[in-house]
């Protein structure tokens, strides 16, 4: 139990009165204590006598009768506009505040200076001033007394920096000695004075990998990553690979930032989790990008009601200490009203208007409000300060989080935006305001007493065209005094580090049986990847660092033998018989379960992904995600999320399963994935395969367990990369891996894979995944019934052919004087007789990437458009892109180049009808299901 928790009594154990007690504060002042007891010893013996039912009903018609008399009885899921926390319950402050508030004051002048220097005439690259001047006692409170290091003894806890804070974060880390003052100066500016001379203008891991942990500027990724972290740390613990119970995860968000849907769509899961080991601090200065984030409203109430309605500790820190006297006078609750009663838009006006105008506005329209403050200068109203600025209240709730068991808790700090700059302190336009002129830079001097004269302002202007940045010196007291509390904490934040242990992945025989066929059966890829899954996970090495992941689809992907053997993760176990308990393949719950079972959120499945990904970095401890999904749900739902993990350098697979945009036949048009390796290209860290064959799945699994997870003298803690695989519901018969594979074409993109044999016009097939056995009949065809012969080839990556193409003509262009290279797909088709004809079951787009560097006539076909629901012929032959259609466009292509008489194609064409998708009624399907 700890501030913000209670027992049924109404008192803290040990018999300390409750700040708050469901959801009503007890901190008001008691002008008749013995008429509140006679209230209480009623209500008491009205439970003792008649029961409970009763009293909850006596208790209903209170409320309601309160309502109707306009009594301002607060709901239940929230409380007053106050402060939590009440004076007499803040803790003693362990800190040297004054030392403390020149340290802030350093920190705020060279973040404000770096952005503003940013902007200098000739260079304007943008940055944010306002976000960080608003939270730097947030920050600093966590810095100097509770975020501890990678040093600490518990492992370090895990912080998500705000993005527009960052540069707060190198203000400070230039205090201690990590930046150096010339790459404050390069702030925004990454390439043009050489690698690794400037700073990122957000929080990058991948730009800054030993300085940045977590990358947070894509608002609403934070909350969402941050909770499944937290949850991700128990995962751990609970199965034994690493012990991460004193490790805590903080989150910095903004008040504006909760209106993206991923802040909040996860709140229910911590607390059903009960992750008390999360802490939120939501930074509310009232304002969003453009304005105020609720102007008719009350941001921090309605937060509140969020939060504790879905089961989180909420902490409110709304005022400073100045009010507490005010506060203490308010003997009829008349201040208190006025709180509620006053919306967000009128506090934002008062923090810019004059302390006479708040005399008027706030205090004047109640006689008893104005003489609460008679005694009050217009300069001491003005001050009044919010609680988010104030030191000491801002401890009182980071220890309150900190002591708080069973929940995740939020701090709802009130700031101001821009505070102690004059000149953007509330306004609209803060966020847009990047730099600041002269006058404004000597009176936020002025403002934070440091010791820099007008003539230093001016040289400095004078040599750089922006003001000097303020060290004191690594002997001052303040450095001295901010390094011994990292020290004590653990080191230095942010930090990234990897000391990552190293993997003894399995050997080629795990593979083999997948390189057999599947014989006279047919098994669809995804059944395939599922296969080999298993097996790693039987492995005594990578076994147990497997991170199975699914969004509630684990049946639906042939996943369900997992349940009884590796378990679904849940923290509470298995408090209920399974409805399928007498089943061999019954649903199985356990603390200690291996599987991640998202239920329906692949957001939330991909923030698991991430954390798991990530784990050989922010713990030491290489995880193995493998995320398998609806295939269309993947880069087109979560792609930001997808682009986080990669900027937080994260590995692992992701499994695109029921891919194309034909094989998920009934399921129509939001479930038909014709474009999803079009998406993936636009993410340098992802490598896509699209393989046909169960063989070419074990080779590019191993192939991205070796990249990731092994060592090469290139990359000896492994490769931040992420494979993406797309695999199939269809079953299909799959060949045995020939004596004479081509390893090379598989991992590279393209490889050939058959010959049909015979005198006469020669075509080259060219077919990804489920596409293949369409261009095999297509190549039986063309040789029984038009003596047109074809060698067959597996593309098992459009992307990386394009990839390695587009990198070879940059090299070519960065080494002018030397011989050219030439891309792998040109040489690997070279040779080939007769037009290309490429097929998948993507749009267009996908196999015309490499059209460029195809050497001879390219022609493709492919599934553009919508999807729609019907059976996979119908659906094929309305794309053309079925083995029919492929036969008429290679006819086609061979006419075009002279080799066949065009008359043959319109006898193809009007023998295949493949202009009519009724022509496939009747031809039957098979595995049609999800």
């Amino acid at each position: 139990m700890t501030e913000a928790s209670s027992n049924s009594s109404g008192t803290r154990t040990g018999g300390i009165p409750s700040v708050i007690h469901e959801g009503l504060p007890t901190q008001l002042p008691d002008i008749d204590p013995q008429e509140t007891q006679d209230w209480i010893d009623s209500f008491d013996a009205m439970v003792s006598e008649r029961g409970r039912d009763r009293a909850r009903y006596v208790m209903l018609r209170l409320l309601e009768r309160a309502r109707e008399e306009q009594v301002g009885v607060p709901a239940l899921r929230s409380t007053d506009y106050i402060n939590t926390i009440p004076p007499e319950r803040e803790p003693w402050f362990p800190g040297d505040e004054a030392i403390e508030r020149r340290i802030r004051a350093f920190i705020r002048w060279n973040a404000a200076m770096m952005v503003s220097s940013a902007n200098r005439k000739g260079l304007e690259v943008g940055g944010h001033i306002a976000t960080y001047q608003s939270s730097a006692s947030l920050y600093e409170v966590g810095f100097n007394h509770f975020f501890r290091g990678k040093d600490h003894p518990g492992g370090g806890d895990q912080v998500y920096i705000q993005g527009h804070a960052s540069p707060g974060m190198y203000s400070r880390a230039f205090l201690e000695g990590r930046l150096t003052e010339e790459q404050l100066y390069r702030f925004r500016q990454e390439v043009q004075h050489g690698a690794g001379k400037g700073l990122s203008s957000y929080p990058h891991p991948r730009l800054m990998p030993e300085f940045w942990e977590f990358p947070t500027v894509s608002m609403g990724l934070t909350g969402i990553n941050s909770i499944y972290q937290a949850r991700f740390n128990r995962y751990l613990h609970n199965r034994g690979i690493k012990d991460t119970s004193e490790q805590r995860v903080y989150a910095f968000l903004g008040d504006g930032e909760m209106a993206e849907p991923e802040s909040l769509g996860a709140i229910r899961v911590a607390a059903r989790e009960e992750l008390d080991n999360l802490t939120w601090v939501i930074n509310c200065n009232l304002q969003q990008l453009d304005g105020p984030v609720t102007g008719n409203g009350k941001i921090i109430q309605e937060l509140e009601s969020n939060f504790r309605g879905a089961g989180w500790n909420v902490i409110k820190v709304v005022w400073g200490r100045e009010w507490d006297d005010l506060l203490a006078r308010d003997v009829d609750g008349a201040l208190v009203n006025k709180m509620n009663s006053t919306p967000d838009g009128a506090f934002q006006t008062y923090s810019v208007e004059s302390g006479g105008y708040v005399r008027d506005h706030f205090f004047g329209d109640d006689p008893r409000l104005r003489k609460m403050v008679e005694h009050m200068n217009d300069d001491q109203i003005r001050k009044l300060p919010r609680g988010g600025h104030d030191y000491r209240k801002v401890f009182a709730a980071f220890d309150a989080a900190a002591k708080h068991s069973g929940q995740p808790t939020v701090i709802l700090a009130k700031t101001i935006k821009g505070w102690t700059i004059d000149a953007l302190e509330g306004k609209n336009a803060t966020h847009q305001m990047k730099k600041l002129t002269k006058d404004d830079v000597k009176k936020f001097r002025d403002r934070l007493y440091l010791p820099i004269s007008d003539a230093e302002l001016e040289r400095s202007y004078d040599e750089t065209g922006a003001a000097p940045f303020f060290h004191p010196g690594a002997n001052s007291p303040e450095v001295e005094y901010m390094m011994e509390r990292r020290r004590a904490l653990g080191g230095s934040l942010p930090k990234r580090q990897v000391k990552a242990k190293p993997l003894t992945l399995p050997g080629d025989k795990i593979y083999s049986e997948l390189k057999q066929g599947s014989g006279k059966n047919k098994i669809a890829t995804t059944m395939a990847a599922v296969r080999l899954l298993k097996d790693w996970m039987r492995d005594k090495e990578i076994g147990k660092r497997i991170v199975p992941i699914a969004p509630d689809e684990y049946r639906t992907f042939g996943m369900d033998a997992m349940f009884p053997s590796a378990k679904v993760y849940s923290p509470h176990g298995q408090q209920y018989e399974s409805v399928d308990r007498k089943l061999l393949l019954k649903y199985t719950e356990s603390t200690s379960g291996q599987l991640l079972h998202e239920g329906i959120s692949e957001a939330g499945a991909m923030a698991s992904a991430t954390a798991a990904g990530t784990a050989y970095a922010t713990h030491g401890e290489p995880m193995i995600p493998f995320y398998i999904f609806y295939s269309m749900f993947g880069f087109q739902r979560t792609g930001d999320s997808i682009w986080a993990m990669t900027d937080q350098m994260g590995r692992g697979f992701l499994i695109g399963a029921t891919a194309g945009r034909t094989t998920l036949t009934g399921e129509g048009l939001q479930h038909a994935d014709g474009h999803s390796p079009l998406l993936a290209t636009t993410n340098p860290a992802v490598v896509h395969y699209d393989p046909a064959f169960a063989y070419e799945v074990a080779h590019v699994m191993q192939n991205g367990l070796e990249r990731m997870y092994g060592s090469t003298p290139e990359h000896p803690n492994g490769e931040d990369v992420v494979y993406y695989m797309t695999v199939y519901n269809e079953p299909v018969s799959q060949p045995k891996e020939p004596e004479d594979v081509d390893l090379e074409g598989i991992l590279k993109g393209v490889h050939k894979v058959g010959s049909m044999e015979g005198d006469g016009p020669r075509v080259q097939l060219m077919a990804s995944g489920v596409a293949f056995p369409w261009i095999k009949q297509a190549a039986e065809m063309l040789a029984a019934d038009w003596g047109v012969y074809a060698d067959l080839w597996s593309v098992t990556s459009w992307n990386e052919l394009a990839r390695e193409a587009v990198a070879t003509e940059d090299h070519n262009l960065m080494n002018p004087g030397q011989p050219s290279r030439t891309p792998w797909v040109t040489t690997q088709l070279g040779g080939g007789l007769g037009p290309y004809v490429a097929v998948s079951d993507y749009m267009t787009a996908v196999p015309m990437q490499i059209a460029r560097w195809v050497p001879g006539d390219y022609c493709v076909l492919g599934a553009d458009g919508f999807g729609f629901a019907d059976t996979r012929p119908a659906a094929r032959r309305f794309f053309n892109i079925d083995a029919e259609s492929v036969v008429v466009r290679a006819l086609q292509g061979l006419a075009d180049a002279g080799d066949i008489d065009p008359s043959l194609v319109e006898k193809a064409f009007a023998q295949y009808k493949i202009d009519d998708a009724t022509a496939t009624r009747g031809v039957m399907q098979e595995g049609g299901d999800a």
